[in-house]
């Protein structure tokens, strides 16, 4: 990990809901640097409880358990809620999958981006629209002055995600959580969306917590990865080849490769998979 002291540190994080007697994520240890780090998994794994953990945007019915839960040398879990709604959007941002139902419906797309600047830092309304038109010119939307007159109904599930990215790290923020920032878009612009978001990250040197099913993309694009299943960390790469865990080994082989083309993908072991523990 790049650094001495980690940006996010997780020991001991588990989460349940209710009376659940299993957890949804359970006893996952991190350190994260400013670096990209992946997290992959099939659905109900725990990715995405995980990242609202740490955001603390779980609802009340669950209980987040965690020995150390430190952002930026700080515990989140102490933090009153009008603490942490000053970290999100501001030292924090989560970036959703979908932005058709992450942004909201009935306000223009230029005073959404706006309103991340108006609510942390002192400004003008004149001077957040002004820092807004900048960053979606940043992520590369074409007509800006146009853009920003929209509904979100009214642009491209591409330009809806570039735009989630811009309201997000106009701030400048310290960790990026990524929760399947690509599902939504189309192939051919999926690498574009993640070659800006690496791009704008590592300007600002920050963390990354990329969350995706996708473990082949994960795999092109962070420098570690956490396999999770059943909401624990079987398993912690540098790179695919380094695979042993049957359940990562069994992610890959379900993942089409152009590379390797096969007649039928394989399917799980899961009697393998609960044999074999955790190799993190």
């Amino acid at each position: 990990m790049p650094g001495n002291e980690p940006i996010l540190k997780i020991r001991d994080l588990s989460v349940r809901f209710g009376r659940a007697s299993i957890p949804a994520v359970n006893n996952v240890n991190l350190d994260l640097g400013a670096e990209r780090v992946g997290i992959v998994g099939e659905s109900g794994s725990g990715k995405s409880t995980l990242g609202r953990a740490v955001m603390r945007l779980l609802p009340p019915s669950a209980r987040v358990d965690a020995s150390t839960l430190d952002f930026e040398g700080a515990p989140l879990l102490t933090r009153s809620e009008k603490a942490m709604r000053s970290l999100r959007g501001n030292r924090l941002a989560l970036i959703m999958q979908d932005p058709r139902y992450s942004l909201n419906p009935v306000l223009p797309v230029g005073k959404q981006v706006a309103e991340a600047a108006l609510l942390h830092q002192k400004i003008s309304k004149a001077r957040a629209l002004e820092l807004a038109a900048e960053m979606l010119g940043r992520v590369r939307i074409a007509d800006v002055e146009r853009t920003m007159q929209l509904y979100p109904h009214q642009i491209s599930g591409g330009m809806g995600q570039r735009v989630m990215i811009a309201m997000m790290l106009l701030a400048k923020p310290r960790l990026v959580i990524a929760d399947e920032p690509t599902s939504a878009l189309d192939v051919s612009v999926r690498g574009d969306v993640l070659r800006l978001l690496d791009e704008l990250v590592r300007e600002n040197n920050s963390a990354l917590l990329l969350i995706s099913h996708d473990i082949r993309m994960v795999a092109s694009f962070c420098e570690r990865i956490l396999v999770m299943y059943q909401g624990r960390v079987v398993e912690t790469l540098n790179r695919l080849d380094e695979a042993k865990h049957p359940y990562t080994r069994g992610l890959i082989a379900a993942m089409p490769d152009p590379k390797n083309p096969v007649r039928r993908l394989q399917v799980l072991d899961r009697k393998a998979i609960n044999e074999a523990g955790s190799l993190s």
